[in-house]
């Protein structure tokens, strides 16, 4: 069955193109040009992946992000961006987002970005208990759902899949080439701060005290290790 996208932009030449290459790609597509419709949309399910523009009417990416995350949907999004600075892309990743480019993009660069997101998706779970308990933390891999105190934490696919690699290898010290290439889906070539933003984010949602945490340790030079 082809992948099902939901594109949500408000610019209708980049609309039809977008939507034509990633038809003629063997996706099927839906369309949104406005966030409230969006997030209507993608709580709607069925979708495997959100290209979601940050500059729209009535709700922006960065408000679509943020509802579709606190929902519980882990569909992977994919943030489109005309702005170039550091700060954008990082308050979309840290809403939720699970990557994002940078517009004018390179149509391929894009596709990439597609695969690796929707590869990660379908990945079969890492062998590791159906539930995972540590302090008030507990992670359900099959339903992709992970509680504090009884609350669920909302969390992106990439915070997700991240915590769930590391609970998988619990003990073992992980380095960061490991967790780009088998979390991310990226060569070690591209390596860059994401992980260490990405542990740092969930060491905020799930540590008593982020700066001195009890479950995911830094090894320094190295990598993490999960002492859960």
């Amino acid at each position: 069955m082809p992948k099902r996208i939901l594109l949500i932009e408000d610019e209708p030449g980049l609309v039809l193109t977008l939507t034509d290459r990633l038809e003629g790609e063997g996706y099927e597509v839906e369309s949104r040009t406005d966030g409230e419709s969006g997030v209507e949309r993608a709580l709607a399910g069925g979708v495997d992946l959100i290209l979601l523009d940050i500059g729209l009417p009535k709700k922006s990416g960065f408000e679509v992000c943020r509802r579709v995350r606190e929902a519980g949907s882990q569909a992977p999004i994919l943030m489109l961006t005309a702005r170039g600075q550091i700060v954008d892309k990082v308050v979309g990743l840290k809403t939720g987002a699970d990557d994002y480019v940078t517009k004018p993009f390179d149509m391929m660069e894009l596709l990439a970005r597609i695969e690796a997101l929707l590869r990660r998706a379908s990945a079969p779970a890492a062998a590791m208990q159906e539930t995972v308990k540590f302090g008030d933390i507990e992670v359900d891999t099959r339903k992709a759902q992970v509680r504090r105190g009884g609350e669920p934490v909302p969390m992106s696919m990439r915070e997700y899949e991240l915590l769930k690699y590391l609970v998988a290898h619990r003990g073992r010290v992980v380095s960061r080439d490991e967790l780009l290439r088998e979390v991310w889906g990226y060569e070690p070539s591209v390596a860059s701060r994401t992980v260490d933003t990405h542990v740092g984010w969930l060491r905020q949602k799930l540590e008593s005290d982020a700066a001195e945490p009890q479950w995911i340790v830094t090894v320094r030079g190295v990598g993490y290790r999960f002492d859960g």
